[in-house]
């Protein structure tokens, strides 16, 4: 082994272990990544044996594989189906719209573009407890901002879900601004996911300057790294507003972050995509938009 693949193996294995060293694991979301970043892209359809051999490579036992697996079929997210004594594993119907709006948010170009105007939604009063934290739940994950009891706020973005996906029974007004405060970022609260994009970029270096120094990595391992990278940016930014650059701090960490991960992702592509035509998946349904994310690799 020369000094360029054990770089490699080094950062892989810090990755690994920086993955383990977060607590509780929980392996339904990491084969969520996986899913959505090379699965969906293949038909949406994987054999048990190949989700087992890339986790057992993360040091993942097989039975919290299987765990995992009920639980998403449970939950209606994935479906199994069997083929003689083999398993497989396909993506269900119902949860093809949130895959659908989470993959455009993880492998967007940059922060959405922007015309000015704003999304308003109002709540009606004598909405009980439970009702109101459900709702401020979902409208966080919308990137909506509260803005008062009952009222939430958003920069307008060309996202058919941005209005499709507003709980029911709330009055949603689309419309300019007479008058905009000069710190309106300031009602996101932003300083805790800076933190995340700086620790995430920190995190990476080692990968990213082995990749920089020529490293190899066998198809296995690059498929491996490849999870681990999307599955921690896919961490960070769905929990990110995403906000136009209009309203970010100059020195936003965000985009520094997402320039790591795209030359990392890119690095990876080649060796990890050849990983999975060995495992037997599909070709990709639509190449170029595999090739188009984040704004092309």
């Amino acid at each position: 082994m020369d000094a360029r693949e054990n770089s490699a193996g080094e950062a892989l294995e810090g990755l690994i272990d920086a993955l383990h060293a977060r607590g509780r694991l929980r392996v339904w979301s990491l084969i969520v990544t996986m899913f959505g970043d090379a699965v969906v892209p293949r038909g949406g359809r994987v054999a048990l044996s190949v989700l087992q051999e890339l986790m057992a490579r993360l040091r993942i036992e097989t039975g919290a594989v299987r765990t995992a697996m009920s639980r998403l079929a449970a939950d209606c997210w994935l479906e199994r189906e069997r083929d003689g004594r083999n398993s497989y594993y396909r993506l269900a119907e119902e949860g093809r719209h949130a895959f659908d709006f989470a993959t455009r948010r993880i492998y967007a170009a940059g922060p959405p573009g922007w015309d000015g105007t704003w999304l308003v939604a109002l709540a009606p009063a004598g909405a009980g407890n439970g009702a109101r934290v459900g709702r401020e739940q979902a409208m966080a994950e919308l990137g909506f901002a509260p803005a008062g009891a009952g009222s939430f706020v958003r920069p307008f973005a060309n996202i058919p879900e941005l209005v499709d996906d507003v709980p029911a029974g709330l009055l949603v007004v689309r419309g300019a601004a007479l008058r905009e405060p000069p710190d309106l970022a300031a009602l996101w609260d932003l300083d805790e996911l800076a933190a995340a994009y700086r620790a995430l970029g920190d995190e990476l270096a080692p990968l990213a300057a082995a990749l920089a120094r020529g490293a190899g990595f066998s198809p296995l391992d690059a498929m491996a790294a490849r999870v681990l990278v999307d599955h921690s940016w896919r961490r960070i930014v769905l929990r990110d507003p995403g906000l136009p650059a209009a309203l970010l701090p100059a020195d936003w960490p965000g985009e520094a972050a997402r320039a790591r991960v795209k030359a990392v992702y890119a690095a990876l592509a080649g060796p990890s995509e050849a990983w999975l035509d060995a495992s037997g998946l599909p070709a990709q349904v639509d190449a170029k938009r595999f090739k188009a994310r984040f704004g092309g690799i």
